[in-house]
């Protein structure tokens, strides 16, 4: 009976403030959470009229969401009489606690956020980081995923990777490749330029035709080395290259001239009682 009475006394006393505060909890709720469905909305709408990166777009949503949902739920916890002081230093220890044992992670969740942001390079293009060369084929929020040539899968955490030298071969859609044929010093500088000059600048991919860098590169100890530019679009770059590379080769053997050998010095030891 005792606890009947305290509840009817609480009741009598506290029973109409308990009502109020409970009804504008509920108001509080009902229009804050439209609000954060409205302001979501025309968040994901600006975010696509932006041209803003698939993945980021979804992530950044989610994240706006939910903190306008904490916030919602911080308000109708104050609504209705409770301390937050507590509750939001308990938060702000842990958030901090997470923090410090997460740092590798939240590096390569900026370093995510970053690229998909600033794209110093995006899905399809080859670039050059950590060492690889490979095509970029997925661009997540804490990793990278490259595949290279020889179909392997590498995957390079963002914070690594954007805080290193990138190399985007992709950028720009024409590339400039570049050879050094050697050939000997008794062949004749001139003909070997008009074999390479034949034999590359003749093909309708190169795009300075007209222009054509062939120059004698340097004077090596047994070779005149000789260096050649030219401009291709970049779907292009390695069936050029390489072809090319092979026809050059089989152009001066048939015309005799001679590819060196590079001469290495050649020590003799000698025994004591020799």
């Amino acid at each position: 009976m005792e606890y009947i009475e305290q509840a009817k006394l609480f009741l009598l006393t506290k029973g109409a403030d308990l009502g109020i505060a409970l009804i504008k909890a509920v108001i509080i709720g009902f229009i804050g959470y439209q609000i954060i469905k409205f302001l979501t909305k025309t968040f994901a709408n600006v975010m696509e009229r932006e041209n803003v990166d698939p993945s980021l777009r979804v992530f950044l949503k989610s994240l706006v969401r939910n903190a306008l949902l904490i916030l919602l739920i911080l308000t109708i916890l104050s609504a209705l009489g409770i301390a937050m002081t507590s509750f939001v230093a308990i938060l702000g220890a842990a958030g901090l606690a997470i923090g410090l044992a997460l740092q590798g992670s939240l590096a390569n969740f900026a370093g995510g956020i970053l690229i998909l942001i600033l794209k110093p390079f995006k899905v399809g293009d080859v670039i050059e980081a950590q060492g690889v060369i490979a095509s970029v084929s997925e661009i997540q929020i804490f990793y990278t995923v490259l595949k290279s040539y020889d179909n392997k899968t590498i995957i390079i955490p963002n914070g690594k990777l954007y805080n290193d030298i990138i190399t985007n071969y992709s950028t720009e859609p024409a590339r400039k490749m570049q050879w050094i044929f050697s050939i000997g010093y008794n062949d004749d500088i001139d003909q070997a330029k008009e074999i390479i000059k034949e034999t590359i600048f003749s093909d309708e991919r190169i795009m300075d035709r007209e222009t054509p860098y062939i120059y004698v590169d340097s004077l090596g100890d047994s070779a005149v080395n000789i260096r050649v530019r030219a401009l291709v679009n970049n779907d292009e770059f390695w069936d050029v290259y390489l072809s090319k590379q092979e026809h050059v080769r089989k152009a001066f053997n048939k015309a005799g001239i001679s590819v060196p050998f590079p001469k290495r010095d050649v020590q003799v030891f000698k025994s004591e009682n020799s």
